[in-house]
């Protein structure tokens, strides 16, 4: 196997000159001609923790904006919060630093991502409004924001129902599967308050905040149903799981089907983007945008060959992110990628079948935690031509850079 993979490397491997934003792109072309008849393209990440794939990502979107059209980039964090930047990135309202620490997860407050918001608003600040760069987030959890918005939407149009709001104050802070809610009361009284903001909206207009406010009332629907999932790989469907990653898409639908010409970066995890299932046979995010959209999605997956990235330890939802570090092994899919091409490099698995690219594999997968002591041996199932459409290989992994206040 090891054989295989080093020759069918040695003729389908590009070779990254540069992790660099700001670097030359002519190593990058080999990505854009896969990404030609594209819609919407998965970025994503072995670990949320590596410096070298926030890096290479923002050389990924900074191309994929100016030199192959695309419109839109959707993060794996609060859709709620997300409004916010987006008014940021299009608009210059706000301060960045404060804005991406609001985005729920402590994953994305690093140095690496406000670059790359800033580069955003200033590729953004000379552009008519229609060319302008959209940032979406697509988590429903984390919603404080919603919260808020609807609450002083009605203190302004519907004084009387204030109340109504300040009911769903729990979903501010509420994480997926914390509030089991068998009658689904939480997400009545949210579907009552969208009726409540459609019926001002058509009575007096799009005025006075209602269109902000509904989009936010409808985040809280969501929320309400996200927070009410069983934390249960087995149980299919109806897992907390699969309803995130269902949400995720329905996320990137409503881009795609609402403007024909958008074309989205997605970026998320390598368990979201993949093109089949996850856990206990769960939908990824990549596999209804398969489903959806055919070849117009297009997975990338992200690995490492060895070195340091930041995650919490165990079940420590709360504290600050730590270093770990991994060396090459001898176990993973990495490590043979490692030891078959030096180097930083970019493959498309759709240009030439080869044995090893339907075979099962072994794939790192450290998410925001990992297990104590145990988390250099943990991996997901793979099969490379089944779960991804191409990946980028980064041979040393180095630590971010957070901002202050990681904390959640």
């Amino acid at each position: 196997m090891p054989d295989d993979i080093a020759r069918w490397l040695t003729e389908h491997a590009h070779p990254l000159g540069s992790l660099t934003p700001g670097a030359p792109t002519q190593d990058l072309k080999p990505l854009g001609e896969a990404l030609h008849r594209t819609r919407v393209v998965g970025l994503g990440e072995s670990t949320h923790g590596t410096a070298e794939f926030f890096r290479l990502k923002h050389r990924i979107v900074d191309f994929l904006v100016r030199e192959e059209g695309f419109t839109t980039l959707a993060l794996e964090a609060s859709q709620s919060a997300g409004r916010a930047l987006d008014a940021y990135v299009r608009h210059g309202i706000g301060d960045p630093e404060h804005l991406v620490g609001k985005l729920g997860f402590w994953t994305w407050r690093t140095r690496e991502m406000v670059d790359l918001i800033e580069w955003l608003r200033a590729h953004n600040r000379d552009l008519p409004e229609e060319r302008r760069v959209r940032f979406v987030g697509t988590d429903p959890q984390r919603c404080a924001d919603s919260v808020e918005a609807v609450t002083a939407f009605l203190r302004r149009a519907a004084p009387e129902r204030v109340g109504d709001a300040h009911a769903l104050d729990v979903l501010a802070h509420a994480r997926p599967s914390s509030l089991p809610d068998p009658r689904q009361a939480l997400m009545r009284q949210a579907e009552e308050i969208v009726r409540l903001v459609e019926h001002h909206r058509e009575r007096s207009g799009p005025g006075e905040g209602a269109d902000d406010a509904l989009e936010h009332a409808r985040v809280l629907v969501r929320a309400a149903d996200l927070v009410t999932h069983p934390f249960d790989p087995f149980a299919g469907e109806d897992s907390v799981f699969a309803a995130r990653d269902r949400y995720l898409a329905d996320a990137v639908t409503r881009l795609l089907d609402d403007d024909p010409g958008a074309r989205v970066m997605i970026w998320a995890h390598n368990g979201h983007i993949a093109k089949s299932t996850y856990g206990e046979g769960i939908p990824a995010l990549g596999s209804r945008l398969r489903e959806r959209y055919g070849d117009a999605y297009y997975a990338l997956a992200l690995f490492f060959g060895k070195g340091a990235f930041l995650a919490r330890r165990g079940d420590d939802l709360h504290g600050s992110p730590v270093r770990h570090r991994v060396g090459t092994g001898i176990r993973s899919i990495e490590a043979r990628l490692a030891d078959a091409v030096r180097g930083d490099y970019y493959a498309d698995l759709r240009t030439g079948p080869a044995p090893w690219l339907d075979s099962p594999q072994a794939q790192r997968s450290f998410g925001a935690n990992v297990p104590r002591f145990v988390y250099r041996f943990h991996t997901a199932p793979l099969v490379p031509a089944r779960d991804y459409d191409g990946f980028a290989f980064v041979a040393r992994s180095t630590c971010p850079h957070p901002l202050p206040g990681t904390e959640d």
